[in-house]
């Protein structure tokens, strides 16, 4: 496990993985960020509802990855559901333009319980589907695993929004977002920033990770 900046690099089943400030991970050998719900269209959803949301909320999500993509420079980005947060909204057009602008970049959607909006929209805007995908030896999908479930690699997962709670002596408590490695798989926090953490309940054998503002720290 090494500190890197911005960063913490780790390593499993032999391959080398930077946990990201941004709550992505960035896998070296495939040269692909790995994120989870971003729930783009959200804001508009609640707008959309009568609810007041700042609108910017949904293009800060859009210029996070569009950093990180700079800054790592990958061939492929992979999402792990959740990707939209509704159907159709004026949302859709900030991503369509977005992802214009990385024509070359290849998007692979695992496709999450919220990643309702018609297939052909993606698949205009080149973005690979699947509900689940082997790549080397990890399993992308988006619910994690349940206790009798099997699977064909490692799995990687969202959905659940990760958090882990920390309590000082004089009664402050903080809840940070947080990377969970498990035996058999790893749940990624939510990348958007428009949602909530639940914190788990974990096993003595996890790995916990949490994400502060300008880096990553184990627990």
């Amino acid at each position: 496990m090494t500190t890197t900046t911005g960063g913490l690099e780790i390593e499993l089943l032999n391959q080398h993985l930077l946990l990201l400030p941004q709550k992505a991970i960035y896998w070296q050998q495939e040269k692909a960020l790995i994120v989870a719900d971003v729930h783009l269209g959200k804001v508009g959803h609640f707008r959309k509802a009568g609810i007041a949301v700042p609108r910017d909320m949904e293009q800060g999500d859009l210029g996070a990855l569009s950093d990180l993509i700079h800054d790592h420079q990958p061939e492929k980005i992979i999402f792990l559901g959740d990707l939209f947060h509704s159907d159709m909204n004026n949302d859709w057009d900030w991503f369509a333009l977005w992802r214009r602008h990385f024509p070359k970049l290849k998007i692979i959607l695992i496709k999450g319980n919220h990643d309702i909006i018609n297939d052909k929209h993606y698949l205009e805007l080149d973005v690979e589907l699947h509900q689940e995908l082997v790549v080397g030896p990890f399993q992308m999908q988006h619910h994690p695993l349940n206790e009798d479930e099997q699977a064909d690699g490692h799995v990687f997962c969202g959905h659940i929004h990760p958090g882990v709670s920390l309590s000082g002596k004089a009664r402050q408590h903080i809840t940070l977002p947080c990377f969970a490695f498990g035996n058999r798989q790893v749940i990624l926090p939510s990348f958007g920033k428009f949602t909530g953490k639940v914190v788990l309940r974990h096993q003595h054998h996890d790995r916990i990770f949490g994400v502060l503002n300008d880096s990553v720290i184990a627990f």
